[in-house]
């Protein structure tokens, strides 16, 4: 299979194209060209090894740096006729969304719309639209309901928004032209390699540098977490037997309050509760998330294989033992080694 994936040097993204070069029954006959902007959030390094000579995958692999609401751009990719398009590209963060909306609209709606576009026009077989469960709102943390695939959406904040919107293009392009369209929508992921912004890398480092712990408001607000290999493994299945105009709902069922999971941190890296630190919530700010994966493991026969607590010891030990990775990230110093390698061309 041949696979254009946007977005691969994200967190899920380079995740998923290691899976698929590396451990999926795949790795055998799969190449993938991963078209990334390369924002802040794009690390090609966690990739880097795939791209060296003698390495699994390494002549299966390409990188192309660009925008995917470049339509010139992508129809150029498209023409190297791929048998699946696999989008992670997003702008993915609440906070930054909350502050200015322009870049989620550009990326998450016009970008799906270009690339959905492009994939028709190319006649490519299969078209994975990855999305979250936010585009769902919020639940009561009071009531056991879940969100299931039929779930109306209601996006409260403009990351969730855009989301949602690109969703719609998509079923839009499966229902109006055909395109052989799948979306999924996880709840939240953990693992090596997140991005420090995110809340369980954040939770994680601060711990282990005896800082303290940001808790928006009274700390319980509900995620579902899922960990990334288990939602690689989901993403395959639903690629590979998933069956077009579906969505799948992605989950661990692994309800956690925020404020139980940075506890539970504390408790793993040996720091006191005393760092746990109270702050202003932001707005519009989402009680709960559940997922309702049934759907998906009836259909495809799915299911998570980590579970929550062994994962999370295991993202403790990984950023404790790859320090010098996220102090590249968090000092920025990847910004500018990134810099220093364009201008070298």
């Amino acid at each position: 299979m041949k696979l254009l994936v946007t977005g691969g040097c994200g967190f899920i993204g380079a995740h998923f194209i290691r899976h698929v070069l590396t451990k999926s029954p795949l790795r055998r006959t799969a190449s993938i060209v991963n078209l990334d902007l390369l924002t802040y959030a794009g690390d090609p390094g966690s990739l880097g090894d795939l791209a060296q000579e003698g390495e699994a995958g390494a002549s299966r692999y390409r990188l192309v740096r660009g925008d995917i609401a470049d339509a010139a751009l992508v129809d150029r990719l498209m023409s190297e006729r791929f048998e699946a398009v696999v989008n992670f590209a997003a702008e993915s963060h609440v906070d930054r969304s909350i502050e200015g909306a322009a870049p989620f609209v550009r990326t998450n709606v016009a970008g799906v719309q270009v690339l959905l576009d492009a994939a028709r026009r190319a006649g490519v077989g299969r078209f994975l639209q990855v999305s979250t469960d936010e585009v769902y709102g919020s639940l009561d943390l009071d009531v056991k309901a879940r969100f299931t695939e039929q779930t109306p959406l209601a996006p409260n904040s403009p990351y969730a928004a855009s989301k949602a919107a690109g969703d719609l293009l998509a079923r839009a392009a499966f229902v109006t032209h055909g395109t052989p369209v799948l979306i999924t929508r996880c709840s939240n992921n953990y693992g090596p390699y997140q991005f420090p912004e995110k809340f369980l890398p954040q939770m994680i480092l601060n711990a282990l540098e005896g800082k303290p712990l940001p808790i928006y408001g009274d700390g319980l607000y509900v995620r579902d977490w899922v960990h990334v290999e288990d939602h690689c493994t989901a993403l395959e299945a639903v690629l590979t037997k998933g069956t077009p105009g579906a969505v799948y709902n992605i989950g661990g069922d692994s309800e956690r309050a925020n404020l139980d999971v940075a506890k539970q941190v504390l408790r793993l890296t040996g720091r006191p509760d005393s760092l746990l630190a109270r702050v202003p919530d932001r707005p519009a700010h989402d009680r709960r998330y559940a997922i309702d994966a049934g759907f998906l493991k009836q259909s495809l026969g799915w299911k998570p294989a980590w579970d929550f607590n062994e994962g999370l010891k295991a993202a403790v030990t990984w950023y404790r033992e790859n320090e010098a990775w996220w102090r590249r990230i968090v000092s920025g110093d990847y910004l500018v080694d990134r810099a220093e390698a364009r201008a070298r061309g």
